[in-house]
């Protein structure tokens, strides 16, 4: 039987095309190795990360997740779902590239040249992923990109490659050699006799699928149903809709990355001294971030009084997020989350805490808050129809509940390595999706809260200034009485 994209895969996929980019991925910061003498670095290592240890090191790693080495293929006139299959051209060195800086280069210049990597389409005709080795930050330093389309990674099923490839400890595990041959590539006659011989094992879904199709001929039938089944949550999510927002659109196809951190301790500090949680400083920092971003952003318009987001409900809810199964992740795709209001419209850094505070309590027990975040129209036939249609709906309506999509960490993530090499510093790469121009992904690692900024070169035009806008946040909020 063929291995089909679920709906929601298939639902980022489809999404690409209607000028969306769910691409997502990792930035890990490695220290100049000569700095190991000083203990900064993982004695041993063996100097930097050259580029044939790395693509010797993925191509070791990639038996973990079969889906790195395949391609994803379309079905004749929509009788079901894509597939994964095997890409009969695999080649390693296509997709781990190496680049580089001019030096001594930047934090900035580096954020520059992640923007202009995941700013670019992925190859369709080839696995959906690329990963950079890029060289010539200042002080020796060098850094590791990695670029995964959204429709690979799954939690369970797939991990995002940078997680593939960093270790726990400073002696790299090496697996025995895989002899992997790719699968013969399916014709699109099989494809379609595939879909077909799945549909008569199943009668009562190729009734549903002739009636309602998932293609060509019940194309009209199909929206009318999905419009009917899926009428009562969008309408919940229409009547309950974020305050207007530029976030919410839309300027251009090319992305700006923004990185910055600040010390987790001290925002322990803060949320010990005001009796919240660390994750409510997060929301207060991110609240001024927003605050000082909107203020500057048309002087003459009067500032708004909420910024609305979603946040991983796991970060409130103890629970929610099942530890015995998981593995420490920094880049979480599947968990349920809340939406809550920053109050942005408050001016006391103080008073600000403590509302996003309360907001956050009350609304992540809400079930009105609660999402699922984005799904596909009609998850229960063969596929995403009508990808111009879905992608369309998702837009239009299934992302009006919020203005910036924010993900948070819920457990700490211990040094890792790579080959015997210590990642300095590791920041998130959070996707950026269609009808939104900002999302923000925030990992604890070694002691520090790391900041990653998506957005829409279109719509925020300086980017670089919301890391500012961070450190400025936090220092508030720490000298706050």
């Amino acid at each position: 039987m063929a291995n089909r994209l679920s709906p929601r895969e298939a639902m980022y996929y489809f999404l690409d095309p209607a000028g969306a980019t769910s691409h997502l991925g990792a930035l890990l910061i490695f220290a100049d190795p000569a700095a190991s003498s000083a203990g900064t670095t993982s004695p041993g290592a063996g100097g930097a990360l050259d580029y044939p240890s790395l693509v010797s090191l993925v191509e070791n790693r990639l038996q973990l997740a079969p889906r790195y080495r395949q391609v994803v293929r379309a079905v004749t006139m929509g009788l079901a779902r894509p597939v994964w299959a095997d890409d009969p051209d695999f080649d390693i060195n296509f997709h781990v590239r190496r680049s580089g800086l001019p030096r001594p280069g930047t934090l900035g210049d580096l954020a520059d040249l992640v923007a202009r990597v995941m700013s670019r389409p992925l190859d369709r005709s080839r696995p959906l992923w690329e990963m950079y080795l890029i060289e010539g930050l200042g002080d020796g330093g060098y850094a590791l990109l990695t670029k995964t389309h959204r429709c690979v990674v799954d939690d369970f099923a797939c991990p995002e490659i940078s997680q593939i490839i960093a270790d726990e400890t400073a002696e790299a595990v090496e697996y025995e050699p895989d002899l992997w041959m790719p699968g013969r590539p399916p014709g699109s006659g099989a494809l379609a006799v595939g879909a077909l011989a799945e549909a008569v094992s199943r009668p009562g879904e190729f009734i549903d699928s002739v009636i309602t199709g998932n293609g060509v001929v019940g194309g009209v039938r199909t929206v009318v149903d999905s419009t009917v089944r899926r009428i009562g949550g969008l309408l919940a999510d229409v009547t309950d809709a974020a305050p207007p927002s530029p976030l919410n659109a839309s300027g251009s196809s090319s992305q700006m990355v923004a990185v910055t951190g600040v010390p987790r301790r001290e925002c322990a500090k803060i949320a010990e001294r005001h009796g919240c949680t660390v994750n409510d400083v997060v929301l207060a920092i991110i609240s001024g971030v927003m605050r000082r971003w909107l203020l500057g952003f048309d002087v003459a318009a009067a500032i708004t009084d909420t910024v609305r987001v979603e946040v991983p409900l796991a970060t409130r809810v103890s629970g929610v997020t099942p530890s015995v199964e998981r593995e420490v992740t920094w880049i979480d795709v599947g968990s349920p989350g809340f939406v809550t209001d920053l109050p942005v419209g408050e001016d006391n850094p103080t008073v600000r805490l403590a509302q996003v505070a309360g907001l956050a309590d009350r609304n992540a027990q809400s079930s009105r808050r609660v999402t699922l975040g984005p799904r596909p129209l009609l998850a229960e036939l063969g596929m995403v129809p009508f990808a111009e249609f879905s992608s369309w709906a998702f837009r239009s309506l299934g992302t009006r509940g919020y203005n910036v999509p924010l993900s948070i960490s819920t457990i700490p993530i211990a040094d890792r390595y790579v080959l015997g090499r210590k990642v300095e510093s590791l920041y998130p790469v959070p996707g950026l999706l269609a009808g939104r121009a900002l999302a923000i992904g925030v990992v604890e690692y070694r002691d520090r809260l790391h900041f990653g900024f998506t957005a829409d070169r279109g719509v925020i035009g300086d980017l670089s200034a919301l890391a500012d806008y961070v450190t400025e946040s936090f220092e508030e909020l720490r000298e706050a009485d």
